[in-house]
């Protein structure tokens, strides 16, 4: 299956229920074929990846099973949602996220009866110190510092018809993010190779120049370089091929170099915790969004939602919630008249 072919096949190679042996078998081949297809001339390649396999799919599935169900969103109950309040500053914003999301417009004209869709909304979160005044009992204090919490940047790229089909996806997407760190890791690799196959191509042509009459054109137009020069310069060249050399058997040939990236996927696959993380994370917050302690008697509501820590190449925090939204509460997209206007 080519690499097309496993994108279109993506919602059915993870079951977040169970591991089958079907499922492994076919989640250890699309992990060669996405980092490497020539893995697979290395000996018992997929035995030995097989284990660390089902390491990362355990662990995405114990981390998918135990997000909090989806909840309503709608901009008509915005108000009287106290979760949504915090999540949107103001209820026009949900419709304005929501026709972004690409994805959600796609999958309502793909599948004109479906009525409802699921979804991963994904949102910056920001903690952030300041003073204010605050009510303890019947007391108004001032000048006392408080945190409060924004939720900015929402995103919408995951979506399902049910919520078991948005649980799959999500599980799908976060081995791909595993298998994109150890890309990664061996792209640091590949690249080192290249510059060291490279530097030798040069070293090795400005040699041959050198031990020709001169150095090339040079020697046709002008003077020969004295001797002595010339034998300096080719020692310098052959000192830095040796240590070129030296370098390149360090990283090995190319059957170590693709033992090196098996390890490398192995070593990330057995270790997902290393680069993803999901909190499930509550706070008490007031209207305005400012976190209040329990013995506060400010009108204040728990706001639940996850946490999750990407600790790979770029890492970043990013807060999101499981949601359900009706057809009619994603809008048509937004036209871009600024940048319509440049094109004409």
């Amino acid at each position: 299956m080519g690499i097309i072919a496993w994108f279109k096949n993506r919602p059915a190679q993870f079951d977040s229920d169970r591991l089958s042996g079907a499922m492994l078998r076919a989640a250890t081949e699309k992990a060669i074929m996405l980092t490497n297809p020539r893995l697979n001339v290395l000996p018992s390649c997929h035995a030995r990846l097989a284990p660390v396999v089902g390491t990362a799919i355990a662990f995405l599935q114990e981390m998918v099973e135990t997000l909090p169900g989806a909840r309503p969103l709608a901009t008509a109950i915005w108000s009287s949602d106290r979760a949504l309040r915090a999540f949107f500053v103001a209820a026009a914003d949900i419709p304005t996220a929501l026709s972004r999301a690409e994805n959600l417009r796609i999958l309502f004209e793909k599948y004109p009866a479906v009525d409802e869709a699921w979804l991963l909304l994904g949102m910056a979160f920001r903690e952030q110190q300041s003073l204010g005044t605050a009510l303890h009992g019947a007391i108004v204090r001032r000048d006392v510092v408080q945190t409060s919490v924004s939720f900015s940047d929402h995103r919408a790229h995951i979506c399902g018809r049910d919520e078991a089909e948005l649980r799959r996806l999500i599980g799908v997407q976060a081995f791909e993010y595993l298998l994109a760190q150890a890309l990664a890791e061996i792209g640091e690799d590949r690249v080192k190779r290249q510059e060291l196959e490279g530097n030798r191509a040069l070293i090795r042509a400005r040699l041959r120049l050198l031990r020709q009459q001169g150095s090339g054109l040079g020697g046709m137009f002008g003077a020969a370089p004295a001797a002595a020069s010339n034998a300096s310069e080719q020692e310098q060249l052959a000192a830095m091929l040796r240590e070129n050399e030296q370098q390149l058997e360090a990283v090995g040939d190319s059957m170590s170099a693709l033992e090196m990236e098996l390890a490398c996927l192995q070593e990330v696959l057995a270790n997902p915790q290393r680069y993803l993380r999901v909190e499930q994370k509550s706070v008490r917050l007031n209207t305005m969004n400012v976190l209040i302690d329990e013995a506060s008697t400010e009108h204040a509501a728990d706001i639940d939602f996850c946490l999750a820590d990407l600790r790979g190449e770029s890492p970043r925090q990013r807060a999101f919630v499981l949601l359900r939204c009706a057809r009619a509460e994603a809008p048509a997209r937004l036209i871009n008249f600024d940048a319509a206007a440049r094109s004409l």
